[in-house]
């Protein structure tokens, strides 16, 4: 266990010393969208879904967030239908019909493999909609597969700013003496990491324009009143559907 949490700091590591100019970088476009009244979107397949949940409706986090989730995404309606779902041609296209995406928004699209259709075809939806693509992805692991979409794209190939998890390729970190394979899961505590750091990143560019930086509150600490959160939410109700009574 000392040997697992000593990897996942060997990650973070790895991401502080070779991501944070890509992270200050996504961190500006995404401060940029929401000094302008845009939104930030993101979507993620498979266990990456929890980092579209992650930066939403999160305290400490950014109220601006919209998450793009599908059941099928997320294994509500089985573990093997999820992975066919992330494969499918044309599934992206039909979750963004229940969306509200402007030109000037930013979308961040997780993906650790990156060669599923669905965050291919997501990427290249944003690109024709005028949105900026932020990739976080396994970059190297990556390079080593084959798209599985028709362009022969993968995801790290399609974004404006591609920020790399760093983690090893399978994401698992630890090998066992007599396990065959190796245990240990690395891209979520990388992922959720990356996202609070883009997320602070854009508050600091909204403090820099003199914008007001729109942080949730935990509603379970102290009296932070339930009034002045959904004052909060209420602004972004129009776009984000999750806000919607």
């Amino acid at each position: 266990m000392t040997e697992y949490i000593e990897a996942l700091h060997g990650v973070l590591e790895s991401i502080r010393r070779t991501q944070m100019e890509a992270i200050e970088e996504a961190g500006r476009r995404a401060g940029d969208a929401l000094a302008a009244g845009g939104i930030l979107h993101v979507f993620g397949t498979g266990h990456s879904h929890m980092m579209a949940e992650e930066a939403f409706f999160r305290a400490g986090g950014l109220a601006p967030v919209n998450p793009i989730l599908s059941p099928r995404l997320v294994f509500l309606e089985g573990a093997l239908a999820s992975t066919r779902a992330e494969r499918e041609s044309g599934y992206a296209g039909q979750l963004l019909e229940k969306e509200d995406i402007r030109q000037g928004d930013v979308m961040i699209v997780v993906s650790n493999s990156g060669r599923n259709a669905a965050p291919v075809e997501m990427a290249l939806a944003m690109r024709e909609r005028g949105v900026a693509v932020i990739a976080i992805t396994n970059v190297r692991q990556s390079r080593e597969t084959a798209s599985r979409h028709s362009s022969g794209r993968r995801l790290f190939e399609l974004a404006d700013v591609v920020i790399d998890n760093c983690v090893p390729p399978g994401d698992a970190v630890l090998r066992l003496p007599g396990l065959a394979n190796p245990i240990g899961a690395s891209s979520t505590v990388a992922g959720a990491a990356i996202i609070n750091l883009i997320s602070i990143a854009a508050a600091r560019r909204l403090q820099d324009a003199g914008v007001e930086v729109p942080v949730l509150l935990s509603a379970n600490v102290g009296e932070s009143g339930d009034d002045a959160l959904q004052r909060t939410l209420s602004r972004y109700a129009g776009r984000i559907r999750y806000f919607a009574d």
